[in-house]
């Protein structure tokens, strides 16, 4: 009896040691991160900036694996039944973190019990934006010629339940004008694309999204979100002092592991991120597209701004009548 409880607790105190190497070994091989949108949007631009800073902090390549598709859902689901073992991350928005819930009643994934915060990551602000054959060039405008054409102008989206379309739904509210909603799977990126194909005439977009195509001249940005104007659109005028001052808003993006990931994992991951935040070529990169560094002091923090959104935007989106395409 004496020798199997012997046996019993070397076994106990092997096992416990083992564990306690392979977390502090932690990571000793590359990490997915899984960016639920096609390439070309927000997330993906962001994604792919922090990733190498990332990666190298960590001592292993960070692997960016876009998984588009039902609106940012199928890419989150694979992520939640992840293995919690510190290998695959999740870049999620607020699009799939606070407003797929409230939009898509089935929906496998309960983003705050599935998922374990790690950081705020970037903060987008959305712009409006339209092909240069639509004659507007400001909001005043675009109002006007909506309201001599209700529902003959279209609007892209990248899904029924994002920001975007959130965005341009309360738009549509307060300046009493209709559109047509197109919406398109993957993410911004095909959303974009289909409005530089003249497939729709206007849309929300995170600017990130939109940037480059509007100082080429392939689009023209009509106002932006934020409550002033921004540096690397210095010209355009924010929805604000357009005569819509509830038309403030952005879109953030933060990282979260599966739940049940080992907290000494989540804290490495914590500081790690917060480290490359803080990188001066990761803080140029994300300001050349518009994008604003945020960062949570500690898991529990972003974990109470999570909460916090999903109260928000499950409201705003009730309000607003968004449902499924």
């Amino acid at each position: 009896m004496i020798r199997f409880r012997l046996t019993t607790l070397f076994v106990l105190a092997l096992a416990a040691a083992t564990s306690a190497f392979a977390q502090g070994a932690y990571p000793n091989k590359p990490i997915r991160m899984i960016v639920p949108f096609a390439p070309g949007g927000a997330s993906d631009f962001v994604a792919r900036i922090i990733a190498p800073k990332l990666g190298e902090l960590l001592g292993q390549q960070i692997v960016v694996d876009n998984r588009a598709g039902a609106s940012g859902n199928i890419g989150m689901e694979l992520a939640a039944k992840a293995p919690p073992d510190g290998y695959t991350v999740y870049l999620g928005n607020i699009g799939t973190i606070a407003i797929n819930p409230a939009v898509f009643p089935s929906l496998a994934v309960h983003p705050d019990k599935d998922f374990m915060a790690i950081s705020l990551v970037a903060d987008v602000p959305s712009v409006l934006i339209a092909i240069p054959a639509l004659p507007a060039n400001n909001v005043s405008e675009f109002v006007a010629l909506a309201r001599s054409k209700p529902g003959e102008l279209n609007f892209a989206s990248p899904g029924s339940s994002t920001l975007n379309r959130l965005e341009m739904e309360q738009f549509m509210k307060l300046a009493n004008i209709k559109l047509v909603h197109i919406p398109y799977k993957g993410g911004a990126g095909p959303a974009v694309v289909g409005l530089l194909g003249g497939e729709t005439q206007v849309m929300f977009v995170t600017l990130s999204s939109a940037i480059s195509f509007i100082q080429a001249g392939k689009l023209k940005a009509l106002g932006i979100s934020t409550t002033k104007r921004i540096d690397a659109l210095s010209q355009v005028p924010t929805l604000a002092d357009s005569g819509y001052p509830d038309m403030v808003s952005s879109s953030w993006q933060g990282l979260f592991v599966p739940a049940g990931t080992p907290r000494p994992i989540v804290d490495k991951l914590h500081a790690a991120l917060i480290g490359t935040l803080n990188a001066p070529e990761v803080k140029q990169r994300f300001a050349s597209g518009g994008v604003q560094v945020v960062t949570s002091n500690a898991p529990e923090d972003f974990a109470a701004f999570v909460s916090a959104e999903l109260t928000r935007w499950g409201k705003v989106a009730k309000e607003s009548g968004a449902t499924i395409d």
